[in-house]
């Protein structure tokens, strides 16, 4: 099989020590990362970055008080494909993070960025949430929207190449990461959630809710020293 490896917003804003939406343990995943990176069974290598106009949805300051706690408040979200705005979900709160062109949203620089064969852009319709590097929170692909919220389809690229299993890895496990996976899975790819190369933002009841919700997708969840990748060919 033809394997990507997919590195989900490894961020300065996602990083201790000064990250804004800093997740635990984050920056420490860098090692790890880079040794998948430099795996020869990898046949694609992506990175995606979370790039947010200031006026993103999922930020807290961008709501009325009382209902603009980060974390601890929720907003509802509107489909904003055309045709389908009688859809909706809700979205939590977050503390504004990764803004386009801002420090924050660059990747961190103990990444090999030299590694990596494509870089996407996502989140960057203000309306709508994305998580998944595949799609926004309602399976809207940017070609469904009036405006784009990422700036590749990954599934396009990923089939362009012939890769028929994705490896999700990076930040935060329980929601981008996570999602990521998931969506692979229903894209048709064999995906793989590398464990002890992602962290989440709530590590304990978070995780465990996450690992059930990516096996009943029918991912895998792996090591990065396990079988599954040490067995790739290029």
């Amino acid at each position: 099989m033809k394997a990507a490896l997919v590195v989900v917003d490894m961020q300065e804003d996602f990083c201790p020590p000064n990250g804004s939406l800093a997740v635990d343990g984050a920056r420490l995943l860098a090692p790890t990362i880079n040794a998948l990176l430099a795996h020869p069974g990898f046949t694609f290598r992506v990175a995606s970055q979370d790039y947010h106009p200031a006026n993103h949805i999922s930020f807290a300051s961008n709501h009325a008080a009382p209902n603009n706690r980060p974390f601890d408040c929720t907003i509802t979200l509107t489909n904003p494909a055309p045709g389908k705005q009688s859809q909706t979900k809700p979205q939590r709160l977050w503390p504004v993070h990764c803004v386009e062109g801002t420090p924050g949203a660059a990747l961190i620089p103990e990444l090999d960025a030299s590694a990596f064969d494509l870089h996407i852009r996502k989140g960057m319709d203000a309306r709508v949430e994305m998580y998944s590097v595949f799609a926004d929170a309602f399976g809207n692909t940017d070609l469904e929207l009036n405006r784009s919220s990422v700036d590749h389809d990954l599934g396009v690229e990923l089939r362009r190449r012939g890769v028929t299993a994705v490896f999700s890895v990076g930040v935060a496990g329980d929601y981008c990461v996570k999602s990521t996976a998931i969506d692979a899975a229903r894209a048709g790819f064999r995906s793989y959630f590398v464990e002890d190369a992602t962290r989440c933002v709530d590590p304990t009841v978070g995780w465990e809710e996450a690992k059930e919700e990516l096996r009943e997708a029918g991912v895998v969840i792996v090591r990065s020293d396990g079988p599954e990748i040490a067995d790739l060919q290029g």
